[in-house]
């Protein structure tokens, strides 16, 4: 199997475990079954990341690589009267995003499958059907079940505060494309995943003990900002490159990003980035993510003294119904194999 077809394939079971943020036990335990799986040291932190170590030649200054596991999601805010449900967002998307997608109630003892719908949907009832306001207060999941009331629906067990994840849609083209919820940042996820396995592998000696950080809060401002070794020196956080107009970023490249809504990130590292993916005859873009946070920016913010950085595959339709293509796939595993190979 090529590697391509093995990141694919990790992906593809990733986006499959619902993890909205706050929801990601069962998405940290497939992550930790496939470092045990190589004998790889893990744990997993009291916040509910996991931290896999990989020891290298110099045990003084370390290096950090993370990619968060946790996605977009829901929480039930109210059981309706008609028995549906009001939402609550978890992560930043907009309500029209998720229109008509299939989801996954998750209650204490049970799942239920549902319908993202706003109440007015049907065009032969509702004049103001395409006007109405998408929002918290006209969308509503239908749930796949005979309830027609506020009471049958807590019946059943759902309660406010249970969880509601996205269904996924995968799809892997034969023209290379890769169409999916929750790439971001699933799609990093499963890079690094395939890095340690090649690291294991080849029996690869890394100059420097390096971390893999597989968070879990990212999407809600505070993932990979705790459980940093002190001997770090670098992070470097591996997540979706934002495209759009006046983007550079194509859903070709590895993008480096240069600087995000928390301000620029450390200028030699990324020149270093940029000069490596030249090494190596990457599709690279430099770019600024205008409205973006990430796990490195989270950790600078913490307090931490660290050179950090952040690139990933350039992903079209951010926080909504997702696109890459196995080219920026296989320059961003690539980019980041050399990284780990060079010196500081």
């Amino acid at each position: 199997m090529q590697r391509i077809d093995r990141i694919a394939s990790t992906l593809k079971k990733l986006v499959h475990i619902p993890s909205p943020s706050g929801y990601t036990d069962e998405a940290i335990a497939f992550c930790k079954d496939f470092a045990d799986s190589l004998r790889l040291t893990s744990h997993v932190t009291n916040k509910g990341s996991l931290l896999i170590t990989v020891p290298g030649t110099d045990e003084k200054q370390h290096r950090l690589l993370t990619a968060h596991v946790d996605t977009l999601g829901a929480m039930v805010k109210e059981i309706n009267a008609d028995g549906t449900l009001s939402l609550a967002m978890i992560g930043g998307f907009r309500w029209n995003s998720v229109e008509g997608e299939y989801c996954t109630i998750h209650s204490k003892n049970k799942t239920y499958s549902g319908t993202i719908l706003m109440h007015q949907t049907s065009v032969h009832v509702y004049r103001d059907a395409g006007e109405a306001k998408r929002d918290e207060n006209n969308m509503e999941v239908r749930i796949d079940e005979q309830t027609h009331s506020g009471e049958e629906t807590e019946a059943l067990g759902i309660r406010v505060g249970d969880f509601v994840s996205f269904d996924p849609r995968f799809t892997r083209t034969s023209s290379g494309f890769i169409k999916s919820r929750h790439l971001d940042d699933k799609a990093s996820v499963a890079i690094l995943l395939e890095l340690l396995r090649d690291l294991k592998e080849t029996e690869t000696q890394l100059p420097y003990t390096t971390h893999f950080l597989i968070s879990n809060n990212e999407e809600i401002g505070y993932g990979g900002n705790s459980s940093i070794p002190a001997e770090v020196t670098e992070y470097l956080a591996v997540d979706m490159g934002a495209i759009g107009d006046g983007q550079a970023t194509t859903e070709y490249d590895v993008s480096i990003c240069v600087k995000d809504s928390s301000g620029p990130y450390h200028f030699a590292l990324r020149e270093k980035l940029a000069e490596l993916s030249e090494t190596n005859s990457l599709s690279y873009n430099l770019d600024i993510y205008p409205y973006y946070g990430s796990d490195a920016s989270a950790a600078i913010r913490a307090g931490y003294d660290i050179r950090h950085g952040l690139v990933g595959p350039g992903i079209a339709a951010s926080h909504a119904y997702e696109r890459t293509h196995e080219q920026a796939l296989t320059a961003t595993y690539t980019l980041l194999n050399a990284y780990l190979k060079s010196s500081m």
